[in-house]
């Protein structure tokens, strides 16, 4: 049964693969919404030469000094891990692989962009050094409270950098008819790389400073990425130490499942029926990213970036259809895998 399902996934993505190729378009303006609503039926990604942030190219705006005289000495939430890997298979002290979310601590803004690289990339972390990164997806900076007028309230760490960020994207929203259900602002730099993972959500992901580099896998090659199932773990300070340890959570706590590829560019990484494609969103630039693609991230130097959420249909057969392509049944442990050396080479740097 297993290897007949494999079968038919692995015809689908052919198929796919042959009627589509690995390019994507490319928009030299925002589109409008009649041509967005077509761009979301095709659920392709799309590269629009154009920013949906109004002033971003100014004189000094979105500067490191920029930012930081706009938000003063306001307490923001910033991610820290040892390895710049937040929400990635890592393994632990006890040599297990976790799911490992990373610490949150309150920092200002100008102590956090201190610890980036300026806008000429640096390298990788150094031993011992932590990698901070403002990732919290949660809708920093706008949630769908915010459209909600007879809801609570919407407060935002990010409130003086809202007025120099649109709410909505007017030729998006009008196309879905409905407003997005997050507005995140993402700010890190190299050392930060954002494991590969899909999302419920049409996706515009706008890069205001520095580049993102995407690796992008449509939903028809979900099977390539050999999802398992993980415990979960958090970085916390060590009392005695005060440095970063990996600290699993309780038995009871429910497993993640996740892709067991640590780097899909990696030599190997992927078995050769998978097409990635391979894209780099530079400033000014707009990512439509469809729900259900499977994306990893890195960026080259200080980045900034904003992106919108909107939530994907669920009616009709789309979901249905990207749970069939990700697998209706219970993928396996990735430790027992791991044991048994099933799994080998697919985390040989997810490292605590």
């Amino acid at each position: 049964m297993y290897h007949t399902r494999t079968e038919t996934l692995k015809w689908l993505a052919e198929e796919y693969h042959e009627l589509n190729g690995t390019q994507i378009d490319t928009l030299d303006t925002v589109p409008t919404p009649l041509e967005f609503s077509r761009l979301v039926r095709i659920g392709r990604p799309v590269l629009i030469k154009e920013s949906t942030i109004p002033n971003y190219d100014e004189e000094d705006a979105w500067s490191k000094r920029w930012i930081t005289e706009k938000m003063g000495d306001r307490p923001i939430s910033v991610a820290i891990t040892p390895n710049g890997r937040a929400d990635a298979v890592t393994r632990g002290a006890d040599n297990k692989l976790y799911f490992a979310e990373p610490l949150t601590e309150k920092m200002q803004m100008g102590p956090f962009l201190d610890t980036l690289s300026s806008d000429h990339p640096g390298g990788l972390p150094a031993e011992g050094e932590e990698v901070h990164y403002l990732q919290s997806q949660n809708g920093n900076l706008f949630t769908s409270n915010y459209f909600d007028m007879t809801g609570p309230g919407d407060s935002s760490e990010f409130e003086p950098l809202r007025e120099h960020v649109p709410s909505e994207i007017t030729w998006c929203s009008d196309a879905l008819d409905k407003s997005p259900d997050a507005v995140n602002l993402w700010i890190g730099d190299e050392k930060s790389v954002t494991s590969i993972h899909s999302d419920p959500y049409e996706n515009i992901y706008t890069v205001i400073r520095g580049s993102k580099q995407f690796t992008l896998l449509p939903p028809t090659e979900g099977w390539c990425l050999r999802e398992r199932r993980y415990p979960h773990a958090t970085y916390v300070r060590s009392p005695s130490t005060s440095q970063l340890e990996l600290v699993p959570s309780p038995a009871d706590t429910p497993l993640v499942r996740w892709s067991s590829v640590t780097d899909p560019t990696a030599p190997g990484a992927l078995p050769v029926e998978a097409h990635p494609i391979h894209i780099t969103v530079h400033a000014g630039e707009t990512l439509y990213l469809p729900a259900g693609w499977w994306h990893y991230v890195r960026q080259r130097g200080f980045t900034v970036a904003v992106n919108y959420w909107y939530d994907m249909e669920g009616r009709g057969m789309s979901w249905v259809w990207l749970n069939f392509l990700r697998g209706a049944e219970e993928p396996p442990l990735g430790n027992e895998e791991d044991e048994s050396g099933a799994n080998a080479g697919a985390d040989a740097d997810a490292v605590a």
